[in-house]
């Protein structure tokens, strides 16, 4: 190979925190990756739900996009259009009110089919702050009590990008809302997800919620509440996370049906521009074997399932 795509002496994985989280070193990330790499990087992603590459500074967004197809179908964001130039990319400028997604959250769970992973490279980052910090919602899961572990298996909650961006981001300014409000809910998404989801790969049950769960089917809205902060507060509990204090050129790839994530917002007005790519995902299944369903005509949250407008 006239490219060294892969330092046969130096690859290894390395965990990072107890539970969740991965850097993968001696591998330059490329479109011509041998597949036995990319089964490697594979597997470390199930495994570890979140990994990491340092020193990818090389990439560019066509090679992104290459690499990113490599694991499956690509998929542009349902509302956001791409960035100029590329198919599907994401950026995520924070000087534009991107990138500032400072609440727990699955990418798109608004849509039934919502990415299988996201694939995020640094292109400008702060001098300090901006981490990001990523939870397994695999291990939330086990850790209930097995008594909410059953409630949870029955549970179903109604997902929208239609949501009170205001309570998020209260400091947000007015063009920052203005975005949100004509591009980010452009079109409004609105899916019935099991809390409780069975991984297609490893079998694996994670919980579903996050920043675009607005209620839980069949209760109210107060009840909801209360039933999701007892489950989120498992989801966030820092045993539970990694944080990754992020350099230029870094590449992140979390498996979004295992994992939330927050992008904390500490860094003020300095710069900070990444770009994702998502591929292509399944339907959930829960663990009665019913899968995701999206709402169609719009109905209002309080509306049981089925019930005429």
């Amino acid at each position: 190979m006239s490219e060294i795509l892969l330092r046969r002496s130096q690859f290894g994985v390395h965990p990072i925190a107890g539970r969740i989280g991965a850097e993968i070193a001696g591998v330059r990330l490329s479109r011509r990756l041998p597949a036995k790499v990319l089964n490697a990087i594979r597997d470390a992603l199930l495994l570890h739900k979140v990994i990491f590459f340092r020193d990818q500074d090389h990439l560019d967004d066509a090679e992104h996009e290459a690499f990113a197809g490599s694991f499956g179908e690509l998929v542009a964001h349902p509302t956001i259009p791409p960035l100029a130039g590329t198919n599907v990319i994401l950026e995520l400028d924070a000087s534009h009110g991107g990138g500032r997604a400072n609440h727990w959250h699955t990418d798109v769970t608004f849509v039934d089919a919502y990415p299988q992973a996201s694939i995020l490279r640094a292109v400008v980052v702060p001098s300090h702050g901006g981490d990001t910090v990523w939870a397994n919602t695999v291990t939330a899961y086990r850790d209930l009590p097995a008594d909410l572990r059953t409630l949870a298996d029955h549970l179903w909650g109604a997902h929208t990008n239609d949501y009170d961006y205001a309570t998020i981001r209260p400091n947000a300014s007015e063009e920052d809302r203005r975005q949100h409000r004509d591009v980010f809910t452009s079109t409004v998404y609105e899916t019935e997800h099991p809390v409780v989801r069975v991984h297609p790969e490893t079998g694996e049950r994670s919980l579903i919620l996050g920043g675009f769960l607005q209620k839980l089917v069949g209760y109210s809205r107060t009840d909801s509440a209360h039933l999701i902060a007892i489950l989120q507060s498992h989801v966030t509990r820092l045993e539970n996370t990694v944080r990754w204090r992020w350099l230029p050129g870094d590449v992140a790839i979390w498996d979004n049906r295992a994992t939330q994530h927050y992008a904390i917002d500490d860094y003020g007005d300095q710069p900070r521009i990444v770009r994702r790519v998502t591929i292509a995902g399944d339907v959930p299944v829960g663990v009665d074997g019913r899968r995701s369903r999206t709402r169609r005509p719009h109905l209002p949250l309080d509306l049981p399932t089925g019930a005429a407008a």
